[in-house]
């Protein structure tokens, strides 16, 4: 059995021996689209996080298994990978604790003004002639989060926004979750809270769900934070707004990653950015390890079962 890891750069690094029981293992940091077909020939099974594995790659490789680095499937056509009788896996439910926590850090930031303060506290602070330097910034306590998305991640925010003494909404992108525990609002509504986080997927309902005809409604000094996917909020018509309206946002995912040197958000004064990496702790990615590697030993374990049978 022969194991291929096509971009473990994603994975940071992870220590990856543990394969090496399943069988002869080849890692690749990163593959470009014409070398994925050349370095899959002999495999039986791939690792794949961001690496397309489509119908061309399929029908010119002996692939038995797909194993996805991520939760997101699109890089993988799973139509065709059931008519070739390809097993395709992901890895779920590894990066919620991650995702929640970057969430926190960027509405905690901005509101506490710290890149502000650090600054201030290093160039300027010993010159002050009071103990102190104040510039205003607010508490959680008593605002209103308005969560889009209130999936697994979803959930886990609304939770620690409670704890924080938050008044939490949430919007139901999919309108099929209804969730008790919390108030279920339109869009229009969760938009006008002081602090709105993004946690779903792109589909052909998310897709370009915050734009100019809505994006208004975020009032001055409300928070937006994107941990969802880049194409939920359209970044030109947030670049256009965000800073005459006086609002904020912190944004972890982008419509093109990595994000395009022509970015509008790269000229956005009220804003913060990450490259993608609210999913990377590295809890979350020990954990992802993991959960692959159960998905690709239970196979190889069937296979051999069924050897066996026969």
């Amino acid at each position: 059995m022969k194991l291929v890891f096509l971009d473990a750069l994603t994975l940071g690094d992870m220590d990856l021996t543990q394969f090496n029981k399943l069988g002869d293992v080849e890692i690749y940091q990163t593959t470009k689209k014409e070398e994925t077909i050349d370095r899959l020939k002999d495999a039986d099974i791939v690792l794949t996080n961001k690496v397309v594995i489509d119908k061309e790659v399929m029908d010119n490789t002996n692939l038995k298994m797909i194993q996805i680095l991520a939760t997101g499937m699109n890089n993988v056509d799973l139509e065709y990978a059931k008519t070739k009788k390809i097993v395709v896996k992901n890895v779920a439910g590894y990066s919620t604790n991650s995702v929640a926590q970057l969430t926190f850090a960027m509405v905690l930031e901005i509101m506490n003004k710290l890149k502000y303060y650090d600054e201030y506290a290093k160039t300027k602070y010993s010159q002050s002639d009071i103990f102190t330097h104040i510039v205003d910034f607010y508490e959680l306590n008593g605002k209103k989060w308005g969560i889009i998305g209130l999936g697994e991640i979803g959930k886990k925010v609304a939770s620690i926004a409670k704890a924080f003494g938050c008044e939490v909404v949430y919007y139901s992108t999919s309108g099929k979750n209804n969730n008790s525990k919390y108030q279920k609002v339109s869009l229009e509504e969760v938009l006008k809270s002081d602090i709105i986080s993004i946690h779903a997927p792109l589909n052909e309902k998310t897709n370009n769900l915050l734009n100019k005809n809505n994006l208004h409604l975020i009032k001055k000094d409300a928070i937006l934070i994107n941990m969802g996917r880049g194409g939920i909020v359209n970044e030109k018509d947030l670049a256009d707004i965000i800073d005459k309206n006086g609002f904020f946002a912190g944004f972890d995912v982008f419509t093109n990653e990595p994000i395009k040197e022509y970015n509008p958000l790269l000229e956005v004064k009220n804003i913060v950015l990450t490259p993608h990496i609210a999913w990377a702790s590295v809890e979350a990615r020990e954990k992802l390890v993991d959960l692959a590697y159960k998905n690709i030993e239970d196979f190889v374990n069937d296979g051999r079962n069924n050897e066996e049978v026969i």
